[in-house]
């Protein structure tokens, strides 16, 4: 169990403080709300470009990092569909140096033709080395695209197309700064052996006094009822035949993300996984194959990929893992398997408590997601869970006009 306290600034910043009591290091989290789905179609990637850009410096502080090493911190980010993270580890004692940089950037942002131009190169250099020239890099974009139809979740975080970036003008990037990285889009989380109440008021101390802009949200567009299956093929070159199979699953929070994601560890969870097992190990059809819930806060994507060996058709393996879909539709989870899945989960939570930094970016996280006690409610809700429940989520998501297929071809 993790415990916390939370308040919310006048500004509108959530912010959200565990006291661990066992750790001499401090973990601060800022958390935007914006992600990809944020985008102007036209104009996408701009959330992962401020990833970047966050770290050029500011008026008061030209060189991020180098305040952060002189405190014996480490910080890094990441931007994903949904939102956007920052996050720090240094000595408790230095806590206030995170808080300092973090709301400096906040307001502060080095945003100079120069600083711009070099970030969007890094960005481009990115995009192309990554997912263009990369072998199997385009694979999930193109998945993507098929089986989203008016929903941002359509493109990947890098963005549609690095010309989106190229074309960026500073107005339009300054205007994304002010839209987006402000207090009410924010949540501050915390964790460090410091009382609850001095995180909170060290919160307010850096950030009480910076001002909120709030912008009214640009809707985000409902993907549409898939009801007709979909197939795209693509030739590569690259060393073997995938094979990817996406299937639309409801959001973060619903029953069916626990269903899904426990049904995924059942197929691919690890060598012992029966995907593995079956199709690798005993068929010897596969060189490779993996089954994931994507995690997306809205409806998002249950998706099975499969690397053909030379001698496996398209037909033979899209029949082997329908075959194994067929399976979970009808036959009950052994006992056995569904406990080493529960196990395994309750695991790694256990583990991710220890770590400060999982705890503040966690407490982040399911602030973000709307439901906080949600973080210490998770391992009850997979401990729950049975096989006709697991049946019943197999029947009910892997139809065939739910399913989006993707045949990423060798070139001969």
């Amino acid at each position: 169990m993790i415990s916390y306290k939370t308040r919310t600034l006048s500004n509108g910043l959530e912010v959200v403080v565990n006291r661990d009591r066992a750790s001499e290091l401090a973990a601060v989290n800022l958390l935007y709300k914006v992600g990809a789905r944020n985008e102007n179609p036209e104009r996408t990637g701009f959330a992962h470009l401020f990833e970047h850009l966050m770290f050029r410096g500011t008026a008061a502080v030209p060189d991020f990092d180098t305040p952060v090493q002189r405190a014996c911190g480490e910080n890094n980010a990441f931007t994903n569909n949904d939102y956007t993270d920052f996050y720090m580890t240094l000595p408790k004692a230095n806590v206030e140096t995170a808080l300092w940089l973090e709301s400096d950037r906040m307001t502060g942002l080095d945003l100079s033709p120069q600083s711009l131009e070099t970030e969007k190169r890094v960005v481009i250099e990115e995009f192309r080395q990554r997912y263009l020239n990369q072998p199997y890099g385009d694979l999930l974009m193109l998945l993507r695209a098929l089986a989203y139809r008016e929903h941002p979740y359509r493109w990947a975080t890098i963005g549609l197309t690095p010309d989106h970036i190229a074309a960026a003008s500073l107005a339009e990037v300054r205007d994304f700064y002010r839209r987006h990285y402000r207090p009410s889009n924010a949540i501050l989380s915390l964790s460090a052996d410091l009382d609850e109440e001095r995180m909170i008021d060290l919160a307010e101390k850096w950030f009480g006094a910076i001002p909120d802009a709030p912008q009214p949200d640009e809707p985000i567009p409902a993907e549409p009822l898939q009801t007709e299956a979909r197939r795209q093929e693509v030739e590569r070159d690259v060393p073997a035949t995938t094979l990817a199979l996406a299937f639309h699953i409801a959001g973060r929070t619903s029953a069916d993300f626990f269903l899904g994601d426990m049904t995924s560890d059942l197929l691919a969870g690890g060598e012992s996984g029966r995907l593995y097992q079956r199709l690798v190990r005993e068929r010897k059809l596969l060189g490779g194959v993996n089954a994931y819930v994507t995690g997306d806060v809205d409806p998002g994507l249950f998706v099975f990929t499969a690397r053909l060996l030379p001698g496996t058709s398209v037909a033979q393996a899209e029949e082997a893992l329908w075959e194994e879909i067929r399976l979970l539709q009808t036959e009950e989870a052994g006992a056995c398997e569904l406990e080493k899945i529960k196990n395994k989960f309750e695991a790694n939570t256990l583990f991710g408590e220890i770590n400060v930094m999982n705890k503040a970016m966690n407490l982040g996280f399911y602030r973000m997601l709307g439901d906080l006690p949600l973080i210490n409610r998770e391992v009850e809700i997979y401990r729950s869970q049975t096989p006709d429940r697991i049946i019943d989520f197999s029947r009910r998501t892997f139809r065939s006009e739910n399913c989006s297929t993707l045949i990423y071809r060798a070139k001969q």
